[in-house]
């Protein structure tokens, strides 16, 4: 855990997270229980009520290089760096692998829709690029969305690198530029999910992992033609 200092104070108007949390939690008749004047009095609750935070308050943050790792359960402890040295937190002490059975995804590529669909990060943007797309630098790496094809199946379908493309599911669909590289494998489409102009989840399916219950936003089945 690491204190980060504020460098500069909100411009004009603009307030702080914790104070528009604490405002919004107000108006909704909880005053008593976000009268927070400060950051620091917000992370006190939290360290209160945290075993594995007990013993790092902001002062010793202000002290330590490099910051302290949790678990720390006193102001005297020095923190943890590395977990289960010895044993693992179970009763036994012993790790324990779980078996879990392959399942298909939910979609997979027929006729119809004959590739599938994968969504993740471009090195340069994070996210919604809410951030990173206010910054010229890394606008000039990356300016706008893109889907990575394979050089077979760019041959197949006659999409020349740069070419517009338009990738339907069914649920949707975008236009993209097309990068063709072999960084991806033949039947396999990658759209970065930080662009809403070519919004990659306006494609993604809607169905959840069985276990994790997590969103199946990394497989579907798609199709791509080049917009003539």
């Amino acid at each position: 855990m690491q204190k980060i200092n504020k460098v500069v104070d909100p411009p004009g108007e603009a307030k702080p997270d914790w104070w528009i949390i604490c405002q919004l939690a107000e108006r909704m008749g909880y005053k008593d229980k976000f009268n927070f004047t400060s950051s620091g009095e917000i992370f006190e609750e939290i360290r209160s009520c945290v075993p594995q935070y007990k013993g790092i308050t902001y002062e010793r943050l202000r002290k330590t290089v490099g910051g302290i790792h949790w678990p720390c359960p006193s102001e005297d402890h020095p923190g943890t760096p590395t977990l289960f040295l010895e044993k693992f937190n179970t009763p036994d002490g012993l790790g324990h692998f779980q078996l879990v059975d392959f399942k298909p995804p939910a979609e997979l590529p027929d006729e119809e829709y004959p590739y599938v669909l994968t969504t993740g990060r471009s090195i340069f943007h994070y996210h919604a690029g809410t951030m990173t797309r206010r910054t010229p630098k890394l606008i000039d790496e990356v300016r706008r969305g893109f889907v990575e094809v394979n050089p077979e199946d760019a041959v197949k379908l006659g999409v020349k690198n740069n070419d517009v493309v338009t990738l339907e599911t069914r649920r949707g669909s975008i236009e993209a530029e097309a990068k063709v590289t072999d960084e991806v494998p033949p039947g396999l489409l990658f759209v970065p999910f930080h662009f809403p102009d070519s919004c990659a989840n306006v494609l993604t399916i809607l169905a959840l992992d069985p276990s994790a219950k997590c969103a199946e936003t990394k497989v579907c089945a798609v199709k791509m033609e080049v917009k003539r």
